[in-house]
């Protein structure tokens, strides 16, 4: 008789966490700034990883930190790019996420 009180708790939990569903944590998604450039971002940069990563990098990146970024995915990880979406994404990144150089 235990046995089965066991196996018939086991099934309520399973049938509960089944309706129950996955539980996701209140975050919003990163939305990039809308400015000229955006969409190539998107369209190239999003394929392999989140809008997060340029987000996080944006305190530490200038024009040069970005421009070596965006090669490195070219480069290194083999990010198929052309050199013109290079460009296009390198001054929308330095313009929206990129850093002021010190002097």
């Amino acid at each position: 008789m235990r046995k089965r009180s066991a196996v018939a708790s086991l099934i309520v939990i399973a049938l509960a966490a089944a309706t129950i569903g996955p539980v996701h944590a209140e975050e919003s998604a990163v939305v990039l700034k809308d400015a000229p450039g955006r969409d190539t971002v998107q369209a190239n940069c999003l394929a392999c990883h989140s809008a997060d990563y340029i987000v996080m990098n944006s305190p530490f990146l200038d024009g040069k930190g970005w421009r070596a970024s965006v090669t490195k995915m070219i480069n290194v990880m083999g990010a198929p790019i052309t050199a013109a979406d290079a460009e296009e994404i390198i001054r929308y990144l330095t313009a929206n996420y990129g850093v002021t150089p010190r002097p």
